[in-house]
């Protein structure tokens, strides 16, 4: 499924999308829709027989322009051992016509692709004409369905959301992450900077491999710098709300918010809901005392 829409990304990033995305079926006019998104006939047809099959929601601007009337086509009969039939817009300019009925002014959907199908498999596929007809030919006697896949109405690919939904939160937080990594790294250089070399060397003279130099020697000398950067970041985490409010468009601002931005939402953003806020406010102090008090005495141990 994941390389199917990578690929259909791909085709559709460098060529026209053939599909009828806002088109359906009129109910009751017998096409059934699939749990897929395709449409299927509601009864059988037998070879050298004929179906038309309607659909509705194209606006005429959106018919590609070599559609053809599909009026002619329709009137078309079968050969014995062919089945024929005729997608069209069950729609006329300007108002008119009999619904389920192909009349003079209803126009085909050219470049629609269209199945032939019996006892669940396809048998036969066929890409509509200008006219909106399609044929299948010298098929075995019996019944068949005649669907129509779900890729004639998948919309086009129209890129990643990086700001939808989906997406919005993982694109805050690496927005974080560049942010403060600088000064992660400036910290974190500084200790690094001024870590004995004795040590380390004597720790390689030993034996010590690298990564156990990195665990057993620089991790431990490191933790007062990690323990600052770490409880930096915590508090900033919590009390984050300029990249959220400025990053996440409003109608997904409630899929990405953190405490800060829904006390500002509840409070003044259309909620004016002031008690809740200060309930948000009041939370958000609580979480950040610890914190707080963690590095309060940290430093306090440092100067003694």
């Amino acid at each position: 499924g994941v390389l199917n829409a990578a690929a259909v990304g791909v085709h559709d990033a460098f060529e026209d999308s053939a599909a009828y995305p806002s088109a359906r079926a009129r109910d009751g006019q017998g096409l059934t829709k699939g749990s897929d998104g395709s449409y299927a006939t509601s009864d059988t047809v037998s070879p050298g027989g004929t179906t038309v099959l309607g659909l509705v929601g194209v606006a005429p601007k959106d018919v590609p322009s070599q559609a053809e009337s599909a009026f002619p086509a329709a009137a078309r009969e079968a050969a014995g051992t062919e089945l024929r039939g005729v997608v069209y817009l069950d729609f006329a300019p300007g108002g008119g016509g009999e619904q389920g009925k192909v009349d003079k002014a209803e126009s085909g959907l050219p470049e629609m692709s269209v199945e032939a199908v019996r006892d669940g498999t396809t048998v036969a596929r066929a890409t509509t004409a200008a006219d909106g007809s399609f044929s299948f030919k010298d098929l075995d006697p019996g019944a068949y369905t005649v669907r129509l896949p779900a890729a004639n109405f998948a919309p086009p690919y129209e890129g990643v959301s990086w700001l939808g939904p989906a997406l919005v939160t993982p694109a805050i937080i690496g927005a974080y992450l560049w942010i403060w990594t600088g000064f992660a790294m400036v910290l974190i250089g500084a200790g690094l900077a001024s870590l004995p070399l004795d040590t380390l060397e004597a720790a390689r003279v030993d034996g010590a491999t690298e990564w156990q130099v990195f665990r057993k020697i620089t991790v431990p000398l490191l933790a007062p710098i990690l323990t600052v950067v770490f409880v930096t970041l915590v508090i900033n985490v919590m009390k984050v709300f300029d990249l959220v409010y400025i990053i996440a468009p409003g109608p997904v601002q409630e899929d990405a918010t953190v405490l800060a931005t829904q006390m500002w939402l509840v409070s003044f953003g259309g909620g004016n809901n002031q008690g809740l806020g200060s309930a948000l406010g009041v939370l958000l102090l609580l979480l950040v005392i610890p914190a707080m008090v963690f590095n309060v005495r940290r430093f306090r141990r440092s100067q003694s």
